[in-house]
């Protein structure tokens, strides 16, 4: 069983499952859980771990059109360091300044493999879930894509200042609030937009059609091999965590107006299927393996 099929059976037993976040009254709570093999490249700081955890979950938050309110983390590793633990908490506190809510502490543990288990807790008395997209409306991506992408290779490279800068993103709490007031569904792109596409399918009973240009980092040149990797690393590679939205068009300068980030349509709503320029988009994108 992968994790889309575990969490498809998860779906049918626990009621409000679904979106990237769970609603209880006016209560918006999400929890994460990222590791070093899978989350942290090497040469990712201990500071940019921090930031990165937490603001996953925060992030997660904004695709509700939350108001962050706390963060707590439990943090797991095979042996304490002073200066690691320091600059974890740093950064984990420095996302939440960003992006809003406070950093509140959380738990710390032995583990085989440095693991941070994070949990954000925010407000909205009237939440943005995957589930409302209509056919004729636009869909909306935030930002760029693809800059996640470009940090690993900066990685692999071993260029790790840069790749720590490109790794820490801002979550898009601001902007996921803004949305709110217009966006018919929502979701944040950690899984990339492929496949964020095909989880807002699926919850509204809809398709999608696609149109270049899509709002691709144009950094992503530095090390794209052509036209066709720079949309690979662009449309599947994942953990941008931008927002995924979709809204009528009449709504639309009022959104982009409101937002401090660049609100771009990428297509439109359809009864059914996915496509990128009239071909299939397939159902691909960042995996937790």
């Amino acid at each position: 069983m992968d994790e889309g099929e575990a969490l498809a059976l998860l779906a049918d037993v626990v009621p409000g499952a679904g979106d990237d976040a769970a609603v209880v009254d006016e209560l918006v709570v999400t929890t994460d859980m990222l590791h070093e093999t899978t989350d942290f490249p090497a040469g990712t700081t201990s500071y940019t771990a921090g930031w990165r955890a937490v603001g996953a979950s925060l992030s997660d938050l904004a695709a509700m059109g939350a108001e962050p309110v706390a963060a707590v983390a439990a943090y797991g590793t095979p042996a304490f360091e002073r200066e690691s633990l320091l600059r974890f908490v740093e950064g984990a506190m420095d996302v939440c300044a960003e992006a809003g809510g406070e950093y509140v502490g959380g738990d710390l543990d032995s583990h085989e493999e440095f693991t941070v288990a994070t949990t954000a807790v925010g407000r909205s008395d009237r939440p943005t879930f995957r589930s409302g997209a209509s056919p004729g409306e636009l869909v909306c991506v935030t930002g760029t894509l693809g800059r996640s992408a470009l940090a690993l290779e900066l990685f692999d490279r071993g260029e790790c200042e840069r790749a720590n800068e490109r790794f820490r993103f801002v979550p898009r709490t601001d902007a996921g609030r803004a949305l709110s007031e217009v966006a018919t569904a929502m979701m944040d792109s950690s899984d990339g937009l492929a496949r964020s596409l095909h989880q807002l399918a699926a919850a509204s009973d809809c398709g999608f059609a696609l149109e270049s240009p899509l709002p691709i980092d144009e950094r992503i040149s530095e090390v794209a091999a052509d036209e066709r990797d720079r949309r690979e690393l662009g449309v599947f590679f994942g953990e941008d965590f931008e927002l995924v939205c979709t809204l009528s068009e009449r709504e639309l300068d009022r959104a982009a107006s409101a937002l401090s980030v660049e609100l771009t349509p990428v297509g439109r709503v359809t009864e059914s299927g996915i496509t990128l320029d009239g071909e299939p988009l397939e159902n691909r994108g960042y995996t937790h393996e």
